[in-house]
This record gives C-alpha cells, structure tokens and sequence, in this order.
C-alpha cells in the first residue's frame, strides 16, 4: 500500500530557535492515553479536567521551559487527544555566556519523550507508542495572528464539547 508523501510545514532555512511566537499542536497516536476531559463548567464555558497523563504533560511542559531562561509558554490548553501552546522565544537581555537557546523542535522532544516515558511508567507499558511522530507547528508573524491563535486555543475546548458531546 503506498501511503501518501508527508507534508513538511516547517520552512527550510529558517532558524527555529530565533526570537519569536511560535504556535505548536500536538496529538496522541494511541487511543488508550486520555490526557483531558471537557465538560461544563457552572457558566456556560467549557472546562477541561485533566486526567493523570494530562497533568504529567503540563509538568514536562513547564519543566521543558523552565530549563532555558530564554523560552516561556505563552498559553496552552491540554485536549482528551492533543495540545496546543504558544512557545515564546526571547534572548532579549540575555548575555551572550547564557545556555544555548534551543529550537521549537528541541523542546517538542523534550516535552513528548519524558512525558511518554512517564507515561508508560504509571502504566508499566515500557516502549509503547503514544504520541504522533511529529507536531504541527506555525510561527507567529504579527498581533492579528498571535490574537486569532490565542483565541483558537481559548475556544477549543467549547468547540470539542459541541462535537464531541463529552462531560466530565
């Protein structure tokens, strides 16, 4: 069976550990690893409630970040199957004898990698495949952009909850 070519979003010669907003989603592969649930909440919006993979992804999040005084997480919501955030890359004030800055995809295996391998600890499922292989990731090249992506993320899980019809 020939399977369709890949698509690569990512531009060739560009530095992705430049300043920068960078927008990045990323998924689950296995059906059996539920990060989050959607539901409502007392107003009309909808809440999250993350399950114990979902709180170990947030923990291997802010703990990939928190290596590098150079990047920060803008904003992230964590779905039942995927993730999305806003990583932030800023050397601004930074001297030049810092740690080295790393790239977007640097810190997606950092975070994907530990938080699998934890993963599979609490279910004592050792080399289980659980995340897709890549991520979908954008840079944020003006307000208007960052502002629709922010309010993508924002929105996402009232939009699962219409579709899905899942509660918590």
């Amino acid at each position: 069976m020939d399977l369709p070519e890949r698509k690569h979003t990512r531009l060739k010669n560009y530095d992705y550990g430049s300043n920068g907003y960078y927008y990045v989603t990323f998924c689950v592969s296995n059906p059996q690893v539920k990060l989050s649930t959607v539901g409502r909440g007392l107003d009309p919006a909808a809440v999250t409630k993350l399950t114990v993979y979902g709180k170990i992804v947030e923990e291997e999040m802010l703990d990939a970040v928190e290596k590098y005084e150079t990047v920060r997480l803008d904003k992230y919501c964590i779905m039942p199957n995927h993730v999305h955030l806003i990583i932030v890359i800023d050397d601004y004030g930074i001297s030049a004898g810092s740690r080295p800055r790393p790239t977007v995809p640097e810190i997606m295996k950092i975070i994907k990698s530990k938080s699998a391998r934890r993963f599979n600890q609490v279910d004592n499922t050792p080399g289980r495949k659980v995340y897709q292989t890549s991520f979908y990731d954008e840079i944020i090249e003006s307000d208007q952009y960052y502002q629709e992506v922010w309010r993508y993320i924002d929105e996402n899980p009232i939009k699962w909850l219409i579709t899905k019809d899942e509660n918590i």
